[in-house]
């Protein structure tokens, strides 16, 4: 039953899903054999292109090791690293990541992939130390009047893999945001990633992405998006996140009365950590990328807790395989 899983933006947070990943596609959807859309943002983009990977347990392992192995020392006398070189060494590692095995991932037999930027209009066609600013402030103020006026200043590019010439049809609807669609292609792979983690003002944008609509692309968010609308018959989205709330946009993080359920998601499965639980890991929260700052130098302490977190998430794959095991529906809670 399971047609779509998307997979959000969030950085580090996105390490305890490892363990949900490695079950999920390397063993449990195993025994299925019917096509599924994966949707990506960020990290998620980079955890649902592992997922389309050969022997994706051992992928998603590597991508562990890899991430949480990243380094980010800010230069001499700076308390944080410039975009310029967070941009940099994240390309790196894409590269050293994917590079060679893009074919894997967009020519898998059942896994049809979505990565989802944005592209900035107007004042953020561009990206400047003065346009790009500037232009936030305006995408901001437009946010917090309507979700929809965002169009205004950012579009969602949604870019997809293909069956020869044809693109993949999007598994959820547009009419909630200006956006277009744009072919994954061996060509616009690790651009098209990177910019779908080009978080604003931490990362550089990815300017003018080839087979894409010309600008300066960045980072998409949580995805409450319009999945019944290109659904027929039964199916589930199935969500393994961070967190309960699913969250439109990036500039909507602090309005909480858009983290509501929608008929959107109506035929979406949440699987989240309990907040009790995630109380218990190392500083009582979640990894973050603010972890990079807190830690400073300190990579070993660093690299010591975001490990003691993915390894406590292992309970959260055990825990998800026990209930399709005994299909307990009173585990199972409203959004």
């Amino acid at each position: 039953m399971v047609k779509v899983i998307p997979a959000a933006a969030g950085g580090p947070k996105g390490l305890i899903l490892g363990p949900l990943d490695r079950f999920i596609f390397g063993h449990w959807l195993t025994q299925s054999h019917h096509q599924v859309d994966l949707v990506g943002a960020s990290i998620g983009a980079w955890r649902m292109a592992t997922a389309c990977l050969n022997d994706s347990v051992h992928a998603f392992e590597r991508l562990e090791r890899d991430y949480i192995a990243q380094r980010f020392d800010p230069p001499e006398g700076e308390k944080r690293p410039p975009a310029s070189l967070v941009s940099e060494r994240f390309s790196q590692s894409l590269q050293e990541f994917f590079g060679g095995r893009v074919a894997e991932v967009l020519n898998h037999p059942r896994y049809r992939l979505h990565v989802i930027a944005s592209r900035g209009q107007g004042l953020l066609s561009r990206a400047t130390p003065w346009r790009t600013p500037l232009g936030y402030a305006g995408a901001f103020l437009s946010n917090a009047f309507s979700r929809q006026a965002l169009g205004s200043w950012l579009e969602r590019v949604v870019f997809s893999t293909s069956q020869g010439d044809r693109l993949h049809s999007l598994p959820f609807g547009v009419n909630d945001l200006r956006s277009a669609q744009a072919g994954l292609t061996s060509t616009n792979f690790m651009d098209a990633v990177r910019a779908s983690c080009s978080i604003p003002f931490v990362l550089d944008a990815v300017h003018d992405i080839a087979g894409a609509p010309r600008g300066a692309y960045w980072a998409d968010y949580h995805m409450h998006l319009d999945y019944l609308a290109s659904q027929t018959g039964q199916g589930v989205v199935l969500y393994p996140h961070f967190q309960k709330a699913v969250v439109p946009g990036w500039l909507d993080k602090n309005w909480k009365r858009r983290h509501q359920p929608s008929a959107y998601l109506d035929s979406m499965i949440v699987l989240a950590p309990d907040p009790a639980w995630v109380a218990r890991l190392p500083n009582g929260k979640l990894p973050d990328r603010h972890d990079f700052l807190s830690y400073g130098r300190d990579h070993g302490a660093r690299a010591n807790a975001w490990n003691a977190s993915v390894t406590a998430s292992q309970q959260l794959a055990d825990e998800f395989a026990q209930w399709l095991a005994t299909a307990d529906m009173g585990r199972v809670e409203p959004l």
